[in-house]
């Protein structure tokens, strides 16, 4: 009886899980959606000036934490 419940509660928290998860990656992409990425380069391209590229990608990051690793060395291929 005790492990069914276990099971059962288990299997709840996952699908909270799933929901959440789902929810997060659809605000983060309407938040991507709203950001102009003109700014974003302007902003890296600040950055850069006054930084390396480990610097001016976690400045970047930290600015907008909807990006990606993989995002913001794209726009760092942009920017040089």
């Amino acid at each position: 009886m005790s492990t069914l419940i276990i099971w059962a509660m288990g299997a709840v928290l996952l699908l909270i899980n799933i929901i959440l998860r789902t929810r997060i990656l659809r605000l983060e992409a309407r938040l991507k959606e709203l950001r102009n990425p003109q700014e974003q380069l302007a902003f890296l391209r600040q950055q850069a000036a006054k930084k390396n590229k480990i610097p001016a990608i976690k400045a970047l990051r930290k600015q907008y934490p909807e990006l990606s690793l993989v995002e913001a060395n794209r726009l760092w291929k942009q920017v040089q």
